[in-house]
């Protein structure tokens, strides 16, 4: 059996802890991808452990501080209120009971500057390593490990193999595909989660196809400046 020197030390990343803080950081920023434009404010909804420790652990700073952009890595993760407040993004923080939640979970609510909204329930499961259960009612489970695309579509016959042949033609192996509806004929979700990199012309192309609402793609290994 080989052992890498990654499974031994774990990623790189702020603490003081992996679950509160760095996967706190990891889990903002995936959601953020996720529900994609630009917001003016964001609501933390803590959940069991979260809520009781967060202060501590500066859980709040690495939440603000994902949503916003920063990796977690990233040693500014201490000042995020202040990045915060030069950009004009409100955050807000609450405890909450969640159903059937991970003792480190958190319901964040993003306030886009177009009026919509988009709400994501995610946990932090240790070492860095973070869940998102839910998008906008939507059950993913999508632990953000590979690279990844969003897909909300109509959930009309035939969809899945457009989407599908559409990764197929832009290069990408899937690794992992889940698909999930409110309710037959409604809205459909659709996350795929590839070997390759996923560049913004295959969203672009996904984007063309009909019956295709909204595509996101987001990369947990990438990390813009804020």
């Amino acid at each position: 059996m080989s052992i890498s020197l990654f499974d031994v030390t774990g990623p790189v990343m702020i603490g003081p802890s992996s679950s509160h803080t760095a996967g706190a950081a990891k889990l903002s920023r995936m959601a953020a991808l996720l529900c994609g434009g630009a917001f003016e404010k964001v609501t933390f909804g803590l959940h069991g452990s979260f809520a009781r420790t967060y202060l501590g652990h500066g859980t709040d700073r690495a939440l603000a501080a994902g949503a916003l952009g920063l990796p977690e890595w990233d040693d500014r993760l201490r000042h995020a209120f202040d990045i915060a407040r030069r950009r004009g993004v409100v955050c807000e923080f609450y405890e909450t009971v969640l159903q059937d939640a991970h003792e480190n979970s958190v319901l964040m609510t993003f306030y886009r500057k177009d009026g919509t909204q988009c709400q994501v329930e995610g946990c932090s499961l240790g070492g860095g390593r973070v869940c998102i259960r839910k998008l906008d009612g939507f059950d993913v489970e999508l632990y953000c490990e590979r690279p990844t695309v969003m897909v909300l579509h109509g959930d009309v016959p035939g969809i899945l193999g457009r989407i599908t042949a559409c990764a197929a033609d832009h290069g990408l192996n899937i690794a992992l595909l889940r698909s999930t509806r409110r309710k037959r004929g409604d809205v459909a979700c659709c996350i795929i989660e590839t070997d390759e990199q996923v560049g913004q012309d295959l969203r672009r192309s996904m984007e063309q196809i009909p019956c295709v609402l909204r595509v996101e793609v987001i990369d947990p290994m990438s990390g813009g400046a804020v």
